[in-house]
């Protein structure tokens, strides 16, 4: 696996880094070429619009609602009848002040509401409280690890998985270990997993494209859970550590942290993946052959399974850490460029070229003499298809997110030096043979339907316009839909506006 990855960050052919080298004689299906058209068929504005008001939302099928994070005033859970899904209404918030300093997740399974609080001392543990859908009468609360960032379930409902992100304070002098918590649904007991296994393999994991890089942190102190997905014979679960660039992979039954898996580094230095870095050169303008790798560092994550063989998903956002304490943020044209790797340092640190590209300063000194033999940047501007086995790199979009958003008119280029579109959100859904991804562009307020029936050769479907900085997807299948077709749910968390989607 660390050939694979860092060969792709030195220059394989762009074939090889599309996954285009496994479309001819594939035992996958074909995708489907007839058109695909998602329409807006209801919506619903949450919070008066302000930010914050529709972040995460999840559904639950036994009363037909809608239950959508909400902290745009104090902390809430807004629940919405979507039993009508042209015509959602809202019908109550429940507060959550109680349980901590703000809600960060929703989930639902057989008929309990799962929400993620974090503590009022984001340092310290926060709690997942349940609640009955029907009532919402509360269940049970149950403590878990720092900064409870997700939660999700199993297929089967047994388990509530939770990714804690355990930040460090702003200071960045508490710095508490990541985990992931197991919840047995029977007995609401949690298993809360570390990372201290994996503190001897801190080299080996860097070597491959893993990150270990905070003020005088351990790796398990360094470590940030932010999402889970779960297979669908809810045996495995698989955990996003973004600022890390790394997948943690779990067995549930066992309640083991099997392997972190390193993603490495895209490498844009190939006339075949054109991006644009400067958002003060007054245009959209692409171009390739940058010297630059960018970290894949993904938000989201989902799994699917096709032919029997599991794949996991992945929307490669970027983050940097930026904290008074420490901060590893910075721009091309502050940095010293190591005179042999970067000739041109002078022309390449203008801020029509590179120069207002965010990079980081915690990578690509690789001699240690204090300037930069390689530029190491945020995010990987799209989305990538990994085995469900090894996580191994299976497909990666290339520019093909940005393309889109640049064609449909929505791309937005003040952030042309700073991630781009920002895909962040993914769900997967099935409808009829075909298999769809939904990618969420957070600062192109869209989202691209793919079909990946192949997952070697995804086919771009369509773009759908959303709120603005789409945070949460969530797909609800036919079988549990109220009117019987199924559903894409959008919530945008910077004017709380929430939007149904279904094929026409």
């Amino acid at each position: 696996m660390k050939t694979s990855r860092i060969a792709l960050a030195l220059g394989l052919s762009a074939a090889l880094v599309m996954g285009c080298e496994n479309n001819g004689g594939s035992s996958f299906p074909s995708p489907t070429t007839t058109p695909t058209t998602f329409q807006e068929v209801g919506q619903i504005t949450l919070g008066g619009g302000n930010e914050g008001a529709a972040e995460i939302s999840t559904f639950d099928p036994d009363t037909e609602r809608l239950f959508v994070v909400n902290n745009s005033a104090s902390t809430a859970v807004d629940v919405v009848d979507l039993s009508d899904p042209a015509s959602p209404s809202f019908i109550t918030s429940l507060d959550m002040t109680t349980y901590g300093g703000g809600v960060n997740s929703v989930a639902v399974s057989n008929g309990m509401l799962a929400v993620a609080n974090e503590n009022d001392n984001k340092q310290a543990p926060g709690v997942i409280a349940f609640f009955n859908t029907s009532d919402y009468a509360e269940v049970a609360t149950v403590t878990v690890g720092a900064l409870p960032d997700m939660v999700t379930f199993t297929p089967d409902g047994a388990y509530a998985i939770v990714a804690n992100e355990g930040e460090p304070d702003d200071d960045y002098l508490v710095d508490p270990e990541g985990s992931i918590s197991i919840i047995d649904m029977n007995s609401f007991a949690a298993t809360t997993l570390g990372f201290t296994s994996f503190n001897a393999d801190e080299a080996d994991l860097e070597e491959d494209g893993f990150r270990v890089f905070g003020p005088n942190a351990t790796l398990a102190q360094d470590v940030e859970p932010e999402y889970v997905a779960v297979s669908d014979d809810s045996q495995t679960a698989y955990v996003t550590l973004q600022e890390n660039n790394g997948v943690a992979i779990v067995n549930i039954a066992t309640a083991t942290i099997t392997s972190i898996v390193p993603l490495g580094v895209k490498d844009w230095n190939t006339p075949d993946l054109p991006i644009d870095v400067s958002d003060e050169d007054n245009e959209i303008n692409p171009a390739g052959s940058r010297p630059v790798v960018g970290m894949y560092q993904p938000d989201a994550i989902a799994f699917f399974r096709i032919n029997g063989i599991p794949f996991v998903i992945t929307a490669n956002e970027g983050d940097a850490r930026d904290y008074d304490g420490y901060s590893e943020e910075e721009r091309v044209d502050d940095l010293t460029l190591d005179a042999g790797a970067y000739p041109a340092a002078a022309t390449l640190q203008m801020e029509e070229n590179l120069g207002r590209m965010k990079v980081t300063t915690a990578n690509g000194d690789t001699d240690g003499d204090n300037d930069y033999d390689l530029i190491w940047t945020y995010g990987a501007r799209s989305f990538s298809i990994w085995s469900g086995f090894d996580g191994s790199l299976v497909y990666d979009s290339g520019t093909d997110t940005e393309d889109q958003a640049i064609a449909a008119g929505v791309y937005p280029d003040s952030r042309s030096d700073d991630k781009g579109t920002e895909p962040e959100g993914v769900v997967v859904g099935v409808i009829a043979n075909t298999t769809y991804a939904f990618i969420g562009l957070e600062r192109a307020d869209a989202v691209l339907v793919y079909d990946i029936s192949n997952p070697t050769f995804p086919i771009f479907k369509q773009l759908l316009n959303t709120g603005d900085a789409p945070e949460g997807l969530l797909w609800v299948d036919g079988a549990d839909s109220p009117n019987g077709e199924p559903m894409l749910i959008v919530s945008s968390e910077d004017d709380g506006s929430v939007q149904i989607f279904q094929l026409q």
